[in-house]
């Protein structure tokens, strides 16, 4: 098994790449967010191991690169941050865990091992309606051969409406379901999602409308009906 560890401290760096190899991985170390890309799309790994806190392009810029890249290698950050928004902000870019600084070596090698796995039994987990195609693990919208990134609340809110096809999923719901009850959300801030996921059905010729009806909320339909 190949991984790439990118982190920023030299001595951190020089201390997982030693640690992995001795547990027999084939490992790369690299100092900086745009080494990792550049390793991470050239080379071929079965996983990634990013610091978040990197000069320049960071852990979670370097992932969101990748998976707009359509490269789906399992990914683990590592951090000293500890914010729940900073998480929630990293598996909204497509990383498989987390783990905080400072940890156990015994815990790194197990967090490494089950990502491995989660890679060994990896299928697209496909959400479809009609022609119309939402790849849940790479977070792309796909239409005829057509295909376009989305960002995680965009992905949230377009899973929600072809969760229900022609039905109609309120403003309150999307706020509660992607949000959480309590979030202080101006419902504007829905509406610039849904005036986003427009552009990009325009964008890949796909026959589906979002339509919003007054006082009920949006439903996604065919444009043709």
């Amino acid at each position: 098994m190949r991984l790439l560890v990118a982190e920023d401290d030299p001595r951190l760096c020089k201390s997982l790449v030693h640690i992995l190899k001795a547990n027999q991985f084939v490992v790369d170390g690299v100092l900086t967010g745009d080494e990792a890309l550049e390793y991470a799309i050239s080379g071929e790994y079965d996983g990634l191991i990013l610091d978040i806190m990197m000069p320049g392009m960071d852990g979670i810029q370097v992932l969101k690169r990748l998976r707009e890249r359509h490269i789906t290698t399992p990914a683990l950050f590592l951090t000293a941050k500890t914010e729940v928004s900073d998480r929630v902000e990293g598996l909204d870019a497509g990383a498989d865990d987390y783990l905080p600084k400072p940890f156990a070596t015994d815990e790194l090698l197990a967090r490494v091992r089950a990502m491995l796995r989660r890679k060994d039994t990896y299928t697209p987990d496909l959400l479809a309606f009609d022609k119309l195609t939402l790849n849940r693990s790479t977070y792309e919208l796909m239409y005829d051969g057509r295909r376009c990134g989305l960002s995680g609340k965009e992905f949230q809110v377009l899973e929600m409406l072809m969760q229900r096809p022609g039905g109609i999923v309120s403003t309150e719901q999307l706020i509660t379901h992607i949000w959480g009850w309590d979030a202080s959300v101006d419902t504007s801030v829905v509406w610039v999602h849904i005036s986003n996921l427009r552009k990009k059905l325009e964008a890949i010729q796909a026959p589906f409308c979002i339509r919003f009806i007054r006082g009920a909320g949006y439903v996604l339909e065919d444009s043709h009906d």
